[in-house]
């Protein structure tokens, strides 16, 4: 049994951050749960494109507001506490935070914790990022 706590795992080097958003990844690969979990917040007034070729993910928003545009057909989805997406045609999208999200995220394949976002918004596969 894996038992953590997300207050404790903010000051560790599972807490990641990148411009206008933190990432504590609760589940990493080396869990091996066969997907990552993490509690992502995300800055209010702030715009994000991410296009995850190599993973799946699935979103539930805990608190905030914003909208995701699905960039390939232009439709917008309103995000608020309740509103859960999954990315299962790895869409190339727009997170756009009218207030700050916190947002709890799962990955499949599950994220090492040493990915960076590429300059097209996306993970390198498990193989390159190992």
């Amino acid at each position: 049994m894996i038992v953590r706590d997300f207050h404790d795992l903010k000051t560790t080097d599972r807490s990641v951050s990148d411009q206008n958003w933190n990432s504590v990844r609760m589940l990493l690969a080396d869990d091996g749960m066969g997907f990552s979990f993490h509690i992502t917040t995300i800055g209010g007034g702030t715009e994000h494109t991410f296009h995850y070729k190599h993973h799946f993910e699935s979103v539930y928003c805990i608190s905030g507001k914003g909208s995701i545009e699905d960039l390939a057909t232009g439709e917008v989805h309103q995000i608020t506490p309740g509103v859960m997406y999954a990315l299962d045609k790895h869409d190339k999208h727009t997170v756009r935070c009218e207030e700050t999200l916190v947002l709890a995220c799962c990955f499949n394949p599950p994220v090492t914790g040493t990915e960076v976002h590429r300059e097209d918004g996306s993970y390198a596969p498990a193989e390159e990022s190992a």
